[in-house]
């Protein structure tokens, strides 16, 4: 499909959208801009079911509550399920729904897209910071949050 064509299709389905679909859209989206539910979308794609401990060495940073938060939030929004089973010590697996997966396939291009133009956004950036003091102050780039865990 063409650019214009794919653009042309995504601006009419948006158009569509009723207020109350709007809200839901802007919450799911915050999945896919989300590296620790993007992190967690990936890990279960690629190993299937997995344990919470299992996820959280998957996830390099993330904390036990941040995981926590995002699995329930995902899990709300079925992207995943999650399976009790009454044994002791507790066991729960968490897996992929076909909505999951359905989000997963169409998040795999832009992870494409990020890692063959990593060196592209990187020289973007050393030109952008390389003419820090030729522009006013109020040009000058505000650094984005390295963790988002206090938001949302």
């Amino acid at each position: 499909m063409a650019d214009r064509e794919t653009l042309n299709r995504a601006e009419i389905v948006c158009q569509t959208l009723s207020e109350d679909d709007d809200g839901v859209r802007r919450e799911v989206l915050a999945h896919a801009g989300s590296r620790w539910s993007l992190g967690i979308l990936h890990a279960l794609g690629v190993y299937g079911k997995m344990r919470h401990a299992e996820i959280k060495r998957q996830m390099t940073g993330v904390t036990q509550r941040m995981l926590t938060k995002t699995l329930r939030s995902m899990e709300r929004d079925g992207l995943l399920t999650r399976q009790e089973f009454s044994e002791i010590p507790p066991r729960v697996e968490y897996e992929l729904t076909a909505l999951g997966r359905g989000l997963l396939i169409r998040m795999s291009p832009i992870w494409t897209w990020v890692v063959e133009n990593v060196e592209d956004v990187r020289k973007a950036r050393r030109r952008f910071d390389s003419q820090e003091g030729k522009r006013p102050s109020w040009q000058t780039p505000t650094p984005l949050p390295v963790d988002q865990e206090t938001s949302g």
